[in-house]
């Protein structure tokens, strides 16, 4: 059976840092029909000027739950309190836990912020359980060449970062059930997906237009569905391509203020209390 619309909303303009600018799809202080993913932040497609000196985000603390890059165009650099380092391509994925605190910058890579050039990447919030938010950080360096690409029946490239879609496995080990997938259709064409009933899924539109069970859906629109039925048709009106989000709700209370996210007032005070007294760490 296919599911219905819900809802399609239409990103905001926004910007992190001094070299990140693009659009935020939904963010965790909203109301939370994307649970259990928290942010959505498409930076680009972006034009970045050379410089010797990398842009982006300086160093800042998290707690609580999971940041997920992807990178479809440029490439950016990461280092982190726990000694994790990384550099990511097009086509890369790094998934970080932040879990019971660390700090970490993103920036521009090197050589890339040298030559400058054009950069497109997204950057999701993924929200923990109670029982792992205060699991040790944990990082994912996942190389473009170790996720998997299937071509559809209609034609179109799905590439899956996170659980199981259509047949293929993500490489990403999470802590509660997701689906991170980007499907890439040319014009006229459609695919149909499925993922579990009890799932919240939902399509943000990358590049070009499509369609969600008929319905059309633009450039930095995100369709959320009802959770009655299995299945959705995404199609494509031009070359598109759009991200799939799709996850078991983690129905826990939610406490949420800046880059920490926990369950109760209580432990957003301890993260504060944790930050400042150094105990997440020290970004060298």
């Amino acid at each position: 059976m296919q599911r219905t619309i819900a809802a399609i909303r239409t990103a905001s303009p926004n910007s992190v840092g001094d070299g990140f600018i693009g659009l935020n799809a939904f963010h965790p202080q909203g109301s939370r029909p994307f649970n259990p993913f928290l942010l959505l932040d498409h930076h680009g497609p972006m034009q970045v000027q050379p410089s010797d000196q990398p842009k982006g985000v300086d160093e800042h603390p998290h707690r609580g739950f999971e940041t997920v890059t992807v990178v479809y165009e440029g490439a950016l650099e990461h280092r982190d309190s726990a000694g994790n380092r990384g550099k990511l391509f097009a086509g890369d994925v790094q998934w970080m836990t932040a879990a019971s605190g660390i700090i970490h910058e993103e920036k521009h890579e090197q050589e890339f912020s040298r030559r400058g050039g054009q950069l497109d990447f997204v950057q999701l919030w993924v929200n923990l359980p109670a029982k792992d938010k205060m699991s040790p950080p944990r990082y994912q360096d996942i190389s473009s060449s170790r996720i998997p690409t299937g071509t559809l029946p209609g034609g179109g490239q799905l590439r899956v970062i996170a659980g199981e879609l259509n047949g293929l496995q993500g490489p990403a080990h999470t802590f509660s059930p997701v689906v991170v997938a980007d499907l890439t259709l040319a014009g006229g064409q459609t695919e149909t997906l499925a993922v579990p009933l009890d799932f919240s899924l939902m399509v943000y539109v990358l590049s070009g237009s499509s369609t969600i069970n008929g319905e059309p859906l633009l450039r930095g629109q995100i369709a959320l569905t009802n959770s009655d039925g299995e299945t959705i048709a995404v199609g494509a009106s031009d070359d598109t391509r759009v991200l799939i989000l799709a996850g078991a709700p983690i129905n826990e209370p939610l406490a949420v203020y800046g880059p920490f996210v926990m369950n109760t007032r209580e432990e957003i005070l301890a993260a504060f209390d944790d930050f400042q007294n150094g105990r997440m760490g020290v970004l060298k």
